[in-house]
C-alpha cells in the first residue's frame, strides 16, 4: 500500500513515461554497455514490482525493456520478471488480501473455479492470452483457488509469453526513431500492426488448442 501511494503522491510515473524513458535512452545505453548486469538486475527488479502492484505503467515499462535490451534479452528479462511479479501478486492475495478480493471479486470467484474444474492450467492460459482481462484482476483471482503456486507460474509465464515479444518487438522499432520520419518505418508500421491484431491472433491460438484438446 505504501508503494502504490508513494507512486502515485511523488508523481514517480513520469519517470517512467514512454517520453522520458526516450530522452534518456542514449544514457540507458551507454550504462548498459558498461554494467549489464546491474542495468538488467534493477530494470527487472523494478518490473517486478510494477507488475506486482498493478502500477499503470507496465506497457511503457515492456516497450522500453524492448528499446534498452533488443529482442532476445528483452523478452527473457521481461518474461521472467512479470511472472514473478504475478506470482508475488497470486500469493497477496492467498496470504494477505483473501478477505478484501474475495470482497470485491466474489461473484467472479466461482466463475474461474468452474473454469480450473473444467480445464485445469488450460483454463488460466487461455485468459492469459486475452489482453482485454486485466493482469491484475487474474493474479488476485486465481489467488483465492486450490492451484499450486509453481502451476500459476509457469502456465502464466507461457501464456504471457505471445503478448510479452510482441510488445518487446515494438520497443525495438520504437528504440530506432531519431524523427518523426521514423513513425513511417516499415518495422515500426509492422510491430504495431501486430499490436493492434495481437487479441485476434490470441482468440486463433486458443481456439486451434482448443480444437486440439492439448491440456
Amino acid at each position: 500500500v505504501a508503494l502504490i501511494v508513494a507512486f502515485f503522491a511523488f508523481d514517480l510515473g513520469r519517470f517512467l513515461s514512454l517520453d522520458y524513458l526516450k530522452s534518456q535512452q542514449a544514457e540507458f545505453a551507454a550504462l548498459y554497455a558498461q554494467r549489464p548486469l546491474l542495468v538488467i538486475g534493477v530494470y527487472a527488479l523494478i518490473y517486478v514490482v510494477v507488475f506486482a502492484l498493478a502500477l499503470p505503467v507496465g506497457a511503457v515499462m515492456t516497450l522500453a525493456g524492448g528499446a534498452l535490451f533488443g529482442l532476445l534479452a528483452g523478452t527473457v528479462v521481461v518474461s521472467f520478471a512479470s511472472s514473478i511479479g504475478a506470482a508475488l501478486a497470486f500469493l497477496a492475495s492467498r496470504f494477505v488480501l483473501a478477505d478484501s478480493v474475495r470482497g470485491r471479486f466474489g461473484q467472479r470467484l466461482a466463475e474461474v473455479d468452474r473454469g480450473i474444474a473444467k480445464d485445469g492450467p488450460f483454463y488460466l492460459f487461455t485468459l492469459r492470452l486475452i489482453p482485454a482481462i486485466p493482469p491484475a484482476a487474474i493474479n488476485l483471482l486465481f489467488g483465492l483457488t486450490k492451484m499450486r503456486t509453481w502451476t500459476f507460474y509457469w502456465v502464466s509465464q507461457l501464456g504471457m509469453l505471445a503478448g510479452t515479444i510482441v510488445y518487446i518487438n515494438a520497443g525495438t522499432q520504437l528504440a530506432k526513431i531519431e524523427s518523426a520520419r521514423g513513425i513511417l518505418s516499415p518495422g515500426l508500421i509492422v510491430s504495431f500492426l501486430l499490436l493492434g491484431f495481437f487479441p485476434l491472433i490470441a482468440k486463433k491460438i486458443v481456439d486451434t488448442v482448443k480444437a486440439r484438446k492439448v491440456y
